[in-house]
């Protein structure tokens, strides 16, 4: 097990410092996808990330789950530098890795069986998620019988079930039609407020990740840096209709918009 790193604070579920991470280019220079990042969340944290696409967002949350080494910086997770899939880390996907020949229950249970983590009664386990996730009478469904909301919170059940400690989700909801992914918003923040793990939520919708975080990280265009956090006060838990109201939400959304414009240097 790699040591623990020095100044770290204990608080601190993913630390990243000074990282730059880059792809190689067959007889081309390697191209910079992430320059300097420096970024720290702390326990039971939400924080949304947006950016241009091709900024790197989505690659931070593949150096954050140890499918990426950075070209430069570290990357912690816990105190422990990531060389590899760290324990207590969840991914969720914009599409849904659902296995179509495994029923909703049985999807659900594939994260707890992943999680080795000891349950007294996996099947009550499984039952108080579904319960959770508001899916009664459809645990003998398969995927395909399905509306992709639904999929999705099979999904998100399956996060759950691994019982991480950090949730990374790259765009879960950015394959979803305008009203179903306020309805996940909703169910997702609901859920979060009962669990209460660390997230990095990865998002093109400025207003999703305003109504939905404690901070707002901004990246630049590519190489993605961070150029500005906003961080979020609304009282919790939220209602969609009265935060998107507010004024106050509607000068963050604009002051995040002006973000994106900044010049490159």
């Amino acid at each position: 097990m790699p040591p623990k790193a020095n100044n770290t604070n204990a608080n601190e579920t993913v630390t990243l410092r000074g990282v730059d991470i880059s792809y190689e280019r067959e007889g081309q220079e390697p191209l910079v996808v992430v320059n300097d990042c420096s970024l720290s969340v702390q326990k039971q944290e939400f924080v949304a990330v947006v950016g241009p696409s091709g900024c790197g967002k989505s690659t931070v949350l593949r150096a954050i789950s140890g499918l990426l080494k950075p070209s430069r910086g570290e990357v912690l997770v816990r105190g422990e530098a990531v060389s590899g899939p760290p324990n207590g880390v969840g991914f969720m996907f914009q599409r849904d890795t659902l296995l179509p020949w495994c029923t909703v229950e049985e999807n659900i249970g594939i994260g707890l069986e992943l999680s080795n983590k000891p349950v007294a009664d996996p099947v009550s386990y499984v039952k108080r998620l579904i319960s959770l996730l508001r899916l009664e009478g459809f645990e003998k469904n398969y995927p395909s019988a399905l509306s992709g909301g639904m999929r999705q919170r099979v999904s998100l059940g399956r996060l759950l079930a691994y019982q991480p400690e950090v949730m990374l989700m790259d765009e879960p909801f950015g394959a979803l039609d305008s009203l179903t992914k306020l309805v996940m918003g909703r169910e997702l923040l609901r859920i979060w407020e009962a669990e209460r793990r660390s997230i990095i939520f990865v998002t093109h919708d400025i207003e999703e990740a305003v109504y939905l975080a404690d901070r707002v990280v901004v990246f630049s265009h590519r190489p993605g840096r961070i150029v500005a956090e906003h961080h979020i006060d609304f009282p919790r838990p939220r209602d969609a209709r009265q935060v998107r109201a507010d004024s106050k939400f509607i000068q963050i959304c604009e002051q995040i918009w002006d973000d994106l414009k900044l010049p490159e240097h």
